[in-house]
């Protein structure tokens, strides 16, 4: 992407839903996911009838051993349109870079070219029974685990605390320092109705308590593993000026960088900021906005140390300095004047529901339906996975 998105500010979200967001839900993620899915079109002010497009990112998050059965561990597009009885003109799943901007991306094209009028967007999480959720059954480390597995560098834990290390290591930065970013994550997500951690705010002196799973990264660095589903409804500008909600307006997305050929979960810290401010770069190329323009930005926080690393990247505070940025109240969203990188809780303060989070909150404010957590914003930015191995949506109040 070398140029201004043509569709910019052309297609819309009109319409949403979100489930409640359980540890293990009663239900299956199939019943839920369908269920969603009607909310979200009567939210619209539509039929199910009216939708003709399913996008999706159906991937069940975890480097665990489990068999995938669609409806059940994943619900993939042409599932949701089979079981609403919709035979829809588009269809389509991603499975690059950036599952959440890719989905949105699709969606948005899909719109923009005619291949569709109305897209529902889905993405359901699902988490597997108690304990099983990282279970493995692998014997053996084959192809490019066999120079990593063997030795003890397997999993997200270990992926993640090679650059966190690194980063306190370059930049003088302590693990204390990190309890401002989940404690203001889990402040928020607490306000918010359907989070697993709806009136459950944590203190620095918990977070400091938590036991290390993988130093330095402990137990509240971490999303929990959950089920959930959210929907979004997707059409043209022109077609939602006539239905209910005040439309978000899509202005332009980007996808990571992998800068250098790396074995897989080897994440040095200078790859994710090379990789994101090349992200940077793409982004603001595609939508015409910098970080001057963006008052809701919306941070990737699956694992805490990613807050740090894109405040970075797109900006927002200089190099080597997001620790003090953080530490000194520039993400409180109770402070006037600071950066709300976690109003809407992030993956921390709701469960792991990956980029869904940070898209949900920039819907919610800029169609004025926050309720009592309404800000004024009108430019938002909603952040998904690594920078340097994920992407990111700009929204707008107004069309661009």
């Amino acid at each position: 992407m070398t140029g201004r998105f043509a569709a910019s500010g052309q297609v819309a979200i009109v319409g949403y839903d979100q489930t409640t967001i359980e540890r293990h839900a009663e239900q299956p993620l199939g019943v839920l996911a369908i269920e969603s899915a009607r909310r979200a079109v009567a939210d619209a002010g539509l039929q199910v009838e009216d939708v003709d497009g399913f996008v999706g990112s159906s991937l069940l998050p975890t480097a665990g051993s489990h068999r995938i059965q669609d409806g059940v561990s994943i619900v993939s597009p042409t599932w949701l349109a089979q079981h609403l009885r919709v035979n829809p003109r588009y269809a389509a799943g991603f499975t690059g870079i950036g599952q959440i901007p890719g989905s949105v991306a699709m969606a948005v094209n899909a719109v923009a070219g005619g291949a569709a009028e109305v897209v529902l967007f889905q993405r359901a999480l699902h988490n597997p029974p108690r304990g099983r959720y990282h279970g493995n059954a692998m014997k053996a480390a084959a192809g490019d685990m066999q120079w990593t597995t063997p030795q003890g560098y397997f999993g997200p834990l270990a992926m993640i605390a090679l650059p966190y290390n690194e980063y306190l290591q370059r930049y003088g930065a302590q693990r204390e320092d990190m309890a401002a970013v989940v404690v203001e994550a889990r402040k928020n997500g607490a306000r918010i109705p359907w989070s697993y951690w709806h009136d459950q705010p944590l203190t620095k002196a918990e977070y400091l308590a938590s036991p290390t799973l993988f130093d330095p990264v402990c137990r509240y660095d971490c999303d929990i593993p959950v089920d959930g589903v959210a929907t979004f409804i997707f059409t043209s500008a022109q077609r939602a000026r006539d239905l209910p909600h005040r439309p978000v307006h899509v202005a332009g997305y980007a996808m990571s960088a992998l800068t250098r050929p790396r074995l897989p979960l080897h994440w040095p810290l200078d790859d994710i900021l090379d990789g994101g401010a090349e992200l940077a770069r793409r982004l603001r190329s595609h939508t015409g906005l910098g970080p001057d323009d963006v008052d809701l930005p919306q941070l990737y926080d699956g694992f805490s140390p990613f807050v740090w690393f894109w405040l970075e990247v797109l900006g927002f505070c200089p190099p080597g300095e997001a620790h003090r940025f953080v530490t000194d109240g520039g993400i409180d969203s109770d402070r006037p004047g600071a950066l709300p990188a976690l109003s809407g809780g992030g993956a921390l303060g709701n469960g792991r529901m990956h980029g869904i989070p940070q898209m949900l909150e920039c819907y919610l404010q800029l169609s004025r339906r926050a309720g009592e957590r309404q800000r004024d914003a009108l430019v938002g930015v909603a952040c998904h996975s690594s920078p340097h191995y994920g992407g990111a949506v700009a929204y707008t109040a107004e069309p661009t």
